[in-house]
């Protein structure tokens, strides 16, 4: 009996020694990311996992739907994770709730993260208060997919690159496809089309230090007014996407002629292109005011949280992620844009004219508003949009309510700034 036991408790103890011999060694690196990105990004962390046998990396899925609350709710339990994916529209609230480490001081040490061979737009939405918070891991804007061949039956013989010239080319393609399609497709449950012109213009979208709404300045009335201008030519349906039954389809059937979309209907349009639309179509960066314009600097960026115990390897990670090599992987696989343009030169997107675009757009980028209360202050911008083009509100009311909504929307910002300089400015008043 003693013996069986003596036995037993040898083989528990090998048993315990193996389980721990097959246990990942020295750090585990959490990794948020979000849909499909996190699906992909497990391949590349294999071979980040092969170079640095010391750090193993534990990659979490988020639901992008769930993903700003499950982040929050973790900000509060502290619990969030070493690494993260992070829209660069989220970036500003959690370097408000002091979340994130700053990257400075890694990346001005760095030999593969190079800040002068990022696009320029898309690197500054990662700096909050003169403060680098993230490293853009993907890019995301917004141009014209559009009909070669229906834009050349309509008379127009090139590419708009003006809001005249493309007025101009909008109101020859109506007249050519008469009164049951059109020239362009602007969901109306989209805010993209309307940021988008209004990003071309000098004056910023929020002013007084981000504190008050400034759609009442010349800049945004002139992009409001190009926008609904569109929608009364009749050069535009007054429909949202949910009332298309397939934009694909639709594009392709010759419903519209130009539709504002962003790098993932690439891969869309070429899977479902039918057979001798090859070369007919294509994409083209967006016209503004006076020559090629501005467009959004989308995308999402890697971050370093706060409480990270494992800050060095974060690192090495974020490094390894940031590589052009790797960069173009990942966009072989998943059509992300790369945020370097060392990555551009590479054949997957060097020789894909349907990319070339959207590297020349990518150059003119601007970021938006760093406000956490930025996502509720670009719906309300659609919500009244839409009431100027399905209801006739008069766009000098939509400018004015608009400005009203998005001051409320700011007020508690406007508080803290308020407190915050009056601190400030005690210690300056006590010296006297």
């Amino acid at each position: 009996m003693g013996m069986g036991r003596k036995l037993i408790g040898t083989l528990l103890l090998a048993l315990a020694l193996a389980g721990c011999s097959r246990a990942p060694q020295g750090e585990t690196v959490r990794f948020w990311a979000m849909g499909r990105e996190a699906e992909v990004v497990t391949d590349l962390v294999a071979d980040f996992e092969k170079e640095n046998p010391g750090i193993h990396v534990d990659v979490q899925n988020i639901p992008m739907t769930a993903a700003h609350e499950k982040l929050l709710t973790a900000f509060a339990a502290d619990g969030l994770p070493d690494v993260c994916q992070l829209g660069n529209t989220w970036l500003p609230e959690f370097a408000t709730l002091d979340a994130l480490e700053p990257l400075q001081p890694f990346v001005a040490r760095s030999k593969v993260v190079d800040p002068a061979d990022y696009f320029t737009g898309v690197w500054d939405t990662n700096v909050v208060d003169g403060t680098l918070y993230g490293v853009p891991w993907y890019v995301d804007t917004r141009l014209l997919f559009y009909r070669k061949d229906l834009l050349a039956e309509a008379g127009v013989k090139q590419a708009p690159q003006t809001w005249a010239e493309f007025e101009q080319a909008m109101a020859a393609i109506k007249r050519h496809v008469g009164p049951d399609r059109y020239a362009i497709l602007l969901p109306l449950n989209e805010f993209e089309q309307q940021l988008s012109f209004a990003l071309q213009q000098d004056d910023p979208l929020l002013r007084d230090h981000n504190n008050y709404g400034n759609f009442r300045s010349p800049g945004f009335r002139k992009a409001l007014a190009f926008y609904a201008n569109m929608f009364e030519q009749g050069w535009a349906p007054k429909l949202s996407e949910t009332q298309i039954s397939n934009v694909w389809y639709e594009f392709f059937n010759g419903f519209y002629v130009f539709y504002l979309s962003g790098p993932w209907n690439v891969r869309e349009f070429r899977l479902r292109q039918p057979p001798g639309m090859e070369g007919k179509w294509g994409t083209m960066a967006l016209p503004g005011p006076n020559g090629p314009g501005a467009g959004i600097a989308g995308g999402s960026s890697l971050v370093i949280l706060r409480k990270s115990q494992h800050k060095e390897a974060a690192w090495k990670l974020i490094e390894y992620l940031s590589r052009p090599q790797v960069q173009a992987r990942f966009h072989a696989v998943i059509g992300d844009l790369p945020p370097r343009r060392s990555t551009w030169r590479f054949p997957s997107l060097a020789d894909d004219p349907l990319a070339k675009a959207f590297g020349e757009q990518l150059e003119r980028v601007r970021p938006t508003p760093k406000v956490l209360e930025w996502e509720r202050i670009v719906q309300e911008m659609r919500l009244v949009t839409e009431r100027v083009v399905r209801g006739g509100e008069s766009q000098e009311a939509a400018v004015q309510e608009l400005d009203k909504r998005v001051d409320e929307i700011l007020a508690k910002r406007r508080w803290i700034w308020q407190q915050a300089h009056a601190a400030q400015a005690a210690p300056a008043e006590a010296k006297r």
